[in-house]
């Protein structure tokens, strides 16, 4: 991308170059001395003059305070612990008397070291997290960057994503470069990136009238690309604002869908359903503790492992709460309501009592960790695909469940009439316990899903029962297709909102929108028969 940017803004390797003088200027304690040595280093480095690893060491360093010489000392001691080394040789020294003081470093030097130790150190180890790391200081200092040494890092960078970005560091750094055409080609490296960040290179350039003076062509170019990358962020907040719904409609909708079920068979308000949606959460919890001693190696993947273990011990609990409980109330709606609340209270208190009132912490799989930029500012991050693709997939089984199945066919029956379900032979009751499982079992993979995305804790289940009604609702009670529409929309909705007016008000406002299109269409989006 950066390809044919000129090296003419690159300093000249100074020939004179000798490692006493470097490590006498570092130990000056004076601004511009420490700064001209380190660039003195770095050239050396980039010509291979100078080794790497010793550059580094010196760096860090004088950076941690573990650099102890002065002008006024003849030693220069690289400190590690009780132990000592000779600054320029590294060889193991026996000190006598009292250690030099550390160097004074301000803020200009750190900022030099910690460009000069990010280079560095992409050159000894251009791959893995670290590499990462210093990229992304680069990339915030790289004004400070040398060039040199960064086309040495770039040639020994593999990561294709961390190599593009690292040409786009100098791109920023050439938007000054002496020569006018590189300059301009810097320019047009730097809108092909289209960020915050490289945006507001440019517009600080283009405000700048000395520099737009230089050349007339700066000024079109300028305005050329600010805008190119205005459009850009504009396609990528689109794009953000669409993912987050869907992600967010993901969960709504895995929320959601246990109750459609419960609510459209039996017409229980099942106020405990976010509890056992705080009940799957629990149980990955306990997989992947488990798995940590058990099983070490496979703690990777216990995101995967507990998705039988979240639906079987949360449907187990739904099935037990609706023998002993639910089915003596059927027809009494009120006091089904009280009684699921209190059901909700109890497993609330229980898992205070048992785990306690903190947050757990999860690890996040490796398959999950970061993500990927699409265009300007847009990162799909893995962990909230992993939401929708979830989402998506039970949806597909359900579907299956509902439409392929003999199960299928008596919930389906038992929804539309109970009465002549059971005259043809379909046990009601055992639709129900069956039924009421599944929903709850539903409910416990939504809570797995969410452990990567959201705080766990006892009370976590109470901020998506009423998200989760208003998705049925306007669904159309018992429909799968109208519970996946309405999720979308609530979903896109909410998320479009809240950057706007904030949370509060985006609830209220879609709770809003809710109410009028049910004065319109009480049955919601699409009506079960007969249940309108």
């Amino acid at each position: 991308m950066m390809s044919f940017i000129s090296n003419a803004g690159a300093q000249e390797p100074a020939p004179e170059y000798d490692r006493t003088v470097a490590v006498a200027a570092l130990c000056s304690g004076k601004t511009k001395q420490m700064v001209d040595a380190i660039d003195e280093v770095l050239t050396a480095v980039s010509i291979r003059a100078e080794d790497s690893v010793w550059a580094a060491t010196i760096v860090s360093a004088l950076g941690n305070k573990k650099l102890r010489c002065s002008e006024k000392s003849a030693l220069s001691l690289l400190q590690s612990g009780a132990d000592y080394q000779d600054a320029l040789t590294l060889s193991a020294v026996t000190l006598e008397g009292k250690a030099p003081p550390a160097p004074f470093v301000n803020l200009k030097v750190r900022a030099n070291l910690d460009v000069a130790a990010s280079l560095l150190s992409l050159i000894d180890n251009p791959i893995g997290e670290g590499a990462e790391a210093a990229v992304v200081v680069l990339e915030k200092q790289f004004d400070n960057v040398h060039v040199p040494l960064l086309e040495l890092a770039l040639d020994k960078v593999t990561d294709p994503d961390l190599e593009a970005r690292l040409h786009v560091v100098k791109a920023l750094k050439s938007l000054r470069a002496p020569d006018m055409d590189e300059r301009l080609a810097a320019i047009a490296a730097v809108a092909d990136n289209p960020t915050e960040r490289n945006r507001t290179a440019l517009v600080t350039l283009r405000q700048d009238n000395a520099y737009v003076a230089e050349d007339p062509r700066l000024t079109k170019a300028l305005d050329s690309a600010i805008s190119d990358i205005d459009t850009w962020i504009q396609i990528g907040q689109i794009g953000s604002v669409l993912f987050s719904g869907l992600s967010y409609a993901s969960i709504l909708f895995m929320a959601s869908l246990g109750l459609a079920v419960i609510f459209g068979l039996m017409g229980v308000i099942n106020l405990a359903q976010g509890e056992f949606i705080m009940i799957g959460s629990y149980t990955t919890y306990l997989v992947q503790e488990f798995l940590r001693y058990a099983v070490p190696g496979l703690l990777d993947w216990y995101l995967l492992i507990a998705i039988p273990f979240a639906f079987i011990v949360t449907a187990a609990v739904g099935m037990v709460v609706e023998a002993t409980v639910i089915r003596h109330l059927y027809r009494r709606p009120l006091m089904t309501l009280l009684a699921t609340w209190a059901i909700s209270l109890f497993l609330i208190n229980l898992v205070r009592v048992v785990f306690g009132t903190q947050n757990l912490g999860f690890i996040v799989p490796s398959f999950l960790e970061g993500g990927t930029r699409v265009t300007a500012d847009f990162i799909l991050t893995w962990n909230r695909l992993f939401a929708i693709v979830f989402s998506a997939v039970v949806l597909l089984l359900s579907w299956l469940l509902l439409r392929k199945t003999r199960l299928g066919l008596y919930i389906r029956a038992v929804t539309e009439n109970r009465d002549m379900a059971g005259c043809v032979g379909v046990s009601a009751r055992r639709v129900d316990l069956l039924s009421f499982g599944i929903g709850s079992g539903l409910a416990g993979l939504a809570g797995l899903v969410l452990t990567p995305i959201y705080n766990v804790n006892p009370n976590m289940g109470t901020n998506f029962i009423v998200d989760s009604f208003m998705v049925v609702v306007l669904g159309g009670v018992g429909n799968l297709a109208g519970t996946v529409i309405s999720a979308l929309g609530i979903g896109q909705i909410n998320i479009f909102i809240e950057p706007l007016y904030g949370a509060v008000a985006a609830k209220i406002i879609v709770l809003l929108m809710i109410i009028v299109f049910i004065q319109f269409r009480p049955e919601g989006i699409f009506a079960v028969k007969g249940r309108k």
